[in-house]
């Protein structure tokens, strides 16, 4: 007996490129995987389908789609170790769903394929970087949709400076819209103007991505900044009427701003904001002041990760 245990790292979401789509491609997204949480699914043989551990529900139905779409047998036990907080800004559908289907996957003897997989459980629909960091971690960037996509393809993947700190701003009184919540809130946008997309796509190129490369601190935060100021105007009426979605992580974001953080945003719809700091003595310095600032609002300090999921297994007697 033999079971397979997978851990998937929890992820930020730091912009989308072009809402505009004027140039026959819309979304493409900015991500970075984290060690503050992650995904923790067990699967070994068993005489029945067996769900235990948070999640149960959506983790049911998620595998018995995967195992009917490929053929497999439903007999066995599938543990929810640990969980991403769900509808948090963490990506947590998509490290589930792959957590799940490679430990399927491995079980059976077959070959991993996050984007398939991703394809198949409707994971990716406008951004492709949770199947990527899944994959392989650290900061990437997808090109988003263009007629014929399936997934968004990688364009870029580098490794995150491994001093910089990310303090992760947590409301957990607060969900951020996600299904069908989420789909009505992208139709009711206005339209996204074109040079704010540019101007986006620019700072992606010209700050973001040479400051990691360079470890330019500076201007990898003030590109994700800029990038979160714009997105943050453009979702503002779908979220309350400011650039985050709980209003107490915008005040302890705007406190560490004021205390010398770079890169202010929000992840995805939130709940959750996130700065960066450029080493762990500012980091320890930075969660002082966010926690002074709310109590309500959970600061913690984070670590970029390097690498994608973790895949083992583990002998039984």
């Amino acid at each position: 007996m033999r079971s397979v245990r997978v851990q998937a790292p929890a992820r930020l979401h730091l912009g989308f490129l072009d809402l505009n789509g004027g140039l026959n491609r819309r979304f493409g997204s900015i991500g970075l995987a984290i060690d503050a949480f992650a995904t923790v699914v067990e699967v070994r043989k068993a005489a029945s389908l067996i769900v235990r551990g948070p999640e149960r529900e959506r983790s049911i139905r998620l595998a018995l789609r995967f195992a009917e779409s490929l053929e497999l047998d439903c007999a066995f036990e599938l543990t929810i170790a640990e969980a991403i907080p769900a509808h948090a800004g963490l990506g947590s559908g998509t490290q589930l769903a792959l957590a799940i289907s490679s430990a399927l996957r491995r079980s059976a003897g077959l070959p991993l394929d996050p984007p398939a997989d991703a394809r198949l459980l409707d994971r990716g629909s406008r951004s492709g970087v949770g199947a990527a960091l899944f994959e392989r971690g650290g900061l990437v960037v997808d090109a988003g949709r263009g007629p014929g996509t399936e997934m968004p393809p990688v364009i870029a993947h580098l490794p995150f400076p491994p001093d910089w700190r990310v303090l992760l701003l947590l409301d957990p009184r607060l969900k951020g819209a996600h299904g069908e919540q989420e789909r009505r809130a992208f139709d009711a946008l206005p339209e996204f103007p074109e040079p704010v997309a540019a101007e986006i796509c620019r700072r992606l190129v010209m700050q973001i991505l040479p400051g990691a490369a360079e470890r330019d601190f500076a201007a990898f935060g003030e590109g994700v900044a800029k990038i979160q100021e714009r997105l943050g105007d453009h979702f503002a009426a779908a979220q309350g009427g400011g650039r985050f979605t709980s209003a107490v992580v915008g005040r302890v974001a705007k406190r560490l701003q004021e205390c010398g953080a770079r890169g202010v945003g929000q992840s995805s719809w939130g709940a959750t904001g996130f700065a960066f700091a450029a080493d762990p003595d500012e980091a320890a310095f930075l969660a002082r002041r966010g926690r002074e600032c709310d109590e309500a609002v959970e600061t913690r300090i984070a670590s970029a990760l390097s690498r994608g999921a973790e895949i083992t297994e583990i002998a039984e007697v």
